[in-house]
């Protein structure tokens, strides 16, 4: 049939070189698709590693601020989440983070998102116990997570928090609940309006702070703090050491009152053994042999 193409007989070579021409711009286009979605399959992996109930009982027996200052001594961004203030001043929490995303409302939204008892936030509900804090990510400072009938399976759960940048609605309820809540704020808004739960158990941005499940969410009258899971025994042995000596210091200067300076504010890591703090520390015990608080004896 070829060889009776006028085309053929004009030159056998250009039909060969057409076909040559639509096979490679095919293959070019099967590859870009390819490459296409392996570009958007490229995500590392949610959780950054395992805490233990041990280490979280431990980091939980600490303040906000010895964590944060662990961090900030081993060179890690701010890591307390400043749009999350405790319900009652009787709230303090700790737990392994379980993530909820919320997403501003768009219909496809509303339409596509597993309805019922499959959203994402139920399914969030359930992954909750006594060591587990529950992440929720708003839209908006103002933007209502949630409230008293929604909430009352986290009490049935008996959940070790709930922990937002968003507001919760029934106030009232949320603390005869028990449960410990920190938010932006209280709100009598309605939620779905504004947004809907997306996505559970993905990295998400709280008040601009990364949380990934399995972080350790610790809570009281100062705020919220993330302790990534891939460094929260690190942070925990800078963080105890380091309120280990500033109730030393305390306690000096309750006995001994005086100007803080001589012994305070201190580096970890860098605490020299002949100053006024390395000798107040020798004469309780604590020394570069067993802390790792001086020069030359930190361990991150």
């Amino acid at each position: 049939v070829l060889r009776g193409c006028p085309i053929f007989r004009r030159d056998p070579t250009m039909l060969s070189s057409t076909f040559r021409r639509a096979a490679t711009a095919a293959a070019s286009r099967s590859n870009a698709t390819i490459n296409i979605a392996q570009r958007t399959m490229a995500m590392g992996p949610a959780q950054g590693g395992e805490i233990s109930d041990e280490l979280l009982a431990k980091l939980g027996s600490l303040s906000t601020q010895a964590l944060v200052d662990g961090l900030w001594v081993m060179g890690w961004p701010a890591a307390q989440i400043d749009g999350a203030r405790p319900l009652h001043p009787s709230h303090k929490c700790v737990g392994r983070a379980v993530t909820l995303n919320f997403v501003p409302a768009r219909p496809d939204i509303a339409q596509d998102k597993p309805p019922g008892g499959e959203s994402p936030e139920y399914e969030a509900f359930e992954k909750c116990g006594p060591n587990e804090v529950l992440v929720m990510s708003s839209v908006g400072p103002w933007e209502s997570i949630g409230g008293d009938i929604k909430f009352l399976r986290l009490k049935q759960r008996n959940i070790g928090g709930l922990v937002s940048d968003g507001s919760v609605r029934d106030t009232d309820e949320i603390i005869k609940y028990g449960f410990p809540c920190f938010s932006y704020s209280t709100t009598a808004r309605q939620g779905p309006a504004a947004m809907q739960p997306w996505e559970c158990n993905g990295v998400v941005s709280v008040s601009g702070v990364t949380v990934r499940p399995g972080d350790a969410i610790v809570g009281d009258q100062d705020g919220v703090v993330v302790v990534p899971a891939k460094v929260a025994e690190t942070v925990y042995n800078i963080a105890h050491g380091r309120e280990e000596i500033e109730e030393i210091v305390k306690e000096e200067l309750i006995k001994n009152p005086g100007p803080p300076g001589i012994y305070y504010p201190f580096m970890s890591g860098k605490i020299k053994v002949d100053s006024p703090l390395g000798k107040l520390l020798a004469t309780k015990g604590i020394t570069p042999e067993n802390s790792n608080q001086f020069e030359g004896s930190a361990d991150w």
